[in-house]
């Protein structure tokens, strides 16, 4: 890997970030604390997408997914973020360089894949609420209480498929968004 590339990670991992910390503001109003899982993937898909235009080498999407678990971890969410963008970053990084960097088709999938990180954030108030809520006690007993009921176990998948699915909507929505950048990249 060249600085070049090291530059452009950082700058579309900042500028994705960005998009999560603007989000993760509504999770103040409960509902909107689960619509992450639909709301991130599908802003994101933007900026990702022009991401791919330059990446051209093995690892690029996975250090992009690390450096989002460890915002995460950084930001208070715990490790599952950073364990899962970890594993699911590589599997990203593997379908895309399966495209040759040159798969329309593949960069949608990689998005998604991505995009699983985002569900991770959840696990700990499935793995163990009471610990997560003890750290949270300032959010008040409302807020508490009215996450806790929207969060039943079975959510738990719900929020990672969510992600996925929201990772491919939004994959598509920057593709035709940047179909110029693409065509100019070669990406068919």
């Amino acid at each position: 890997m060249k600085s070049k590339d090291l530059i452009n990670i950082g700058i579309f991992s900042a500028i994705y970030f960005a998009i999560v910390f603007v989000v993760a503001m509504l999770g103040f109003i409960p509902i909107f604390l689960l619509l992450l899982s639909v709301l991130v993937p599908l802003l994101g898909g933007i900026p990702f997408m022009l991401f791919l235009t330059k990446v051209d080498k093995f690892g690029m999407i996975w250090i992009m997914s690390v450096i989002m678990g460890l915002l995460m971890l950084l930001t208070g969410m715990s490790w599952p973020p950073l364990a899962v963008s970890a594993v699911t970053g590589l599997i990203a990084d593997l379908v895309y360089k399966s495209g040759k960097y040159k798969s329309a088709a593949k960069a949608v999938i990689t998005h998604g894949i991505f995009s699983l990180w985002v569900g991770a954030n959840y696990l700990p108030l499935f793995m163990n609420a009471e610990k997560y809520w003890s750290t949270r006690q300032n959010f008040g007993k409302d807020y508490i209480d009215t996450v806790t009921k929207l969060t039943p176990s079975w959510m738990c998948p719900v929020l990672f498929l969510a992600a996925f699915v929201f990772g491919i909507i939004g994959g598509l929505v920057g593709r035709k968004l940047m179909k110029k950048h693409f065509e100019k990249a070669g990406i068919v």
